[in-house]
């Protein structure tokens, strides 16, 4: 059985989810509903799960799949040709998915608030850093006022370890040192990416924020996690569409 776990907002006109590992056909270790094409699970699994997940969505849309490089270049969903280089994507045409795939990094899903213009990011560490979510925002056309955004489930501040030079970068780019605290190796750091993504989303004018409080690395159940799994953790899926037959 699918667990599918579904923004808290009240969007019109919008299908809206990230999936778990629960449900699909994929074995050990990428059991069960992995989406990855690219980590190494047999193919026709992958497939047979992708049309599982076209199946939980509404009739007529399709999904805007991405390479995701850790960048911050967004697309825009349905009109792209192949697989673009790109870590996200908006729409405002019924139908078309903007998706992103994670196993540790930050989702974050966005919609204007009368469910005409919708968005999905996916933010690591590189990617929050270089300003994924700006890009995000300044790519939807509607003002950020009226954007509302939810963050899917990412790696947790209890397990999100970093170096010195990353706690550097993001301190010198004007994050909140609040969303750092030390960790037990001398010079290192634990990192909350939901509390630095807020943080990035309140100061575009995003103010309507839910989501954050999961971990991806110390729930094994329920999430993939590349940290704790390497090459062989599978992935989920964040995805967010204006449900065709909407005016």
């Amino acid at each position: 059985m699918f667990e599918l776990l579904e923004p808290d907002w009240s969007v019109p006109g919008v299908t809206a989810f990230t999936t778990t590992r629960a449900g699909g056909h994929s074995t050990a270790p990428w059991d069960s509903f992995n989406l990855g094409d690219h980590v190494g699970d047999d193919p026709a699994a992958v497939a047979a799960n992708r049309e599982a997940l076209a199946s939980l969505l509404p009739r007529g849309s399709r999904v805007q799949w991405l390479r995701q490089v850790h960048g911050t270049r967004v697309v825009k969903a349905g009109v792209e040709t192949g697989i673009p280089d790109a870590d996200a994507s908006w729409s405002n045409q019924p139908g078309a998915v903007c998706s992103v795939m994670t196993a540790d990094c930050l989702p974050v899903l966005f919609a204007s608030r009368d469910g005409r213009v919708v968005a999905a990011a996916h933010a690591g560490w590189r990617g929050l850093l270089d300003g994924v979510l700006e890009a995000t925002v300044a790519a939807m056309p509607v003002d950020s006022v009226q954007i509302i955004a939810w963050m899917g489930p990412s790696i947790g501040p209890e397990a999100f370890e970093l170096g010195p030079e990353v706690y550097r970068a993001f301190i010198d780019a004007g994050d909140a040192p609040s969303a750092f605290r030390a960790a037990g190796r001398e010079g290192h750091y634990l990192g909350d990416m939901y509390a630095l993504a807020r943080g990035r989303l309140q100061r575009l004018g995003v103010t309507d924020i839910t989501g954050g409080g999961l971990c991806t690395f110390n729930d094994p159940a329920r999430f993939y996690s590349y940290r704790r799994d390497g090459e062989q953790s599978g992935r989920m899926a964040t995805v967010i569409c204006i449900n065709p037959g909407t005016e």
